[in-house]
């Protein structure tokens, strides 16, 4: 078991990191949240949980063990392997997995990609006694809103976009960051801005 990788940020790309370790390149899949704030050349060190499987074995890693933990609580849920976990935890932060399997909140988990209602009251069934109660403060509490667009910015800037590129990205997904009223998920803008790019190129 990889508990934990610890080095420089050799790589970045949508959905992985290649931390060097040793003078060896650890790839990692990564959610856009932990990508976003990883930086090409500086020092990270990302949680991690190994997935063997017959033909593979694919390391994700995470921000913190409270993440980490989270996700492989997720995979003892059947029909849930480690892709749909690490979507379930692109879209909400642990916190926010916590509340909705505590509050039987259906609606958060059909906003995941893959998960239908069915699927997501199987869900809230199998997890509920799972996941513990939210640990971190509300939703509400959160910080500002405004200050999306400078992690959204330093986060493309991180995986090698040009300042000029980032801004026009950060423009062209800020009425979709406006429409979500509260603090939009810095992840999905991440998701969303980089798709932008790939068609402007």
């Amino acid at each position: 078991m990889i508990a934990f990788v610890s080095g420089p940020v050799a790589a970045l790309a949508p959905d992985s990191a290649v931390v060097e370790v040793g003078g060896i390149g650890i790839a990692v899949q990564c959610t856009p949240n932990t990508l976003s704030g990883l930086r090409l050349g500086r020092q990270t060190k990302l949680a991690t949980s190994l997935v063997v499987r017959e033909d593979s074995l694919t390391l994700y890693g995470f921000a913190d063990d409270d993440e980490r933990q989270i996700f492989e609580l997720l995979q003892t849920a059947s029909g849930v392997g480690p892709r749909l976990a690490q979507s379930m935890l692109a879209v909400h932060s642990p916190d926010a997995l916590r509340r909705a399997v505590a509050t039987g909140d259906e609606k958060a988990l059909t906003a995941v990609p893959g998960i239908g209602k069915k699927g997501a009251q199987k869900l809230l069934l199998e997890l509920k006694d799972r996941l513990g109660e939210p640990v971190g403060v509300p939703a509400a509490a959160a910080p500002a809103a405004s200050g999306w667009r400078d992690q959204l910015h330093a986060a493309l800037v991180g995986l090698g976009y040009a300042t000029r590129e980032a801004e026009e990205a950060v423009a062209a997904v800020a009425p979709q960051a406006e429409a979500t009223g509260g603090t939009p998920q810095v992840g999905a803008l991440l998701k969303a801005a980089l798709q932008t790019l790939n068609r402007a190129r």
